[in-house]
């Protein structure tokens, strides 16, 4: 009689182990997917070429920068200075 309530108790104890499993899974998989895009995403994403400021010689992304007179500038006080 003991031996099949040990039994039971191990097979209880069993499935209790592997529901809380399942559900600590689960947790973290929701986690990793809300806290970055996956590998496969980043790498589909373009890069921007940078450029200098021909004045204070910051790098900036080409987007942000200002072209005047076939320079690049980072702002266009600085365009206005010059080139050092």
């Amino acid at each position: 009689m003991r031996f099949l309530l040990f039994i039971i108790l191990v097979i209880i104890l069993m499935l209790a182990i592997r529901i809380f499993a399942g559900r600590v899974q689960t947790l973290f998989k929701n986690m990793q997917s809300n806290t970055s895009p996956p590998p496969a995403t980043r790498q589909n994403q373009t890069s921007e070429s940078m450029v200098q400021c021909a004045h204070c010689h910051i790098h900036l992304p080409r987007s942000e920068a200002c072209l005047i007179n076939g320079k690049t500038w980072c702002s266009e006080e600085h365009a206005r200075l010059g080139q050092k």
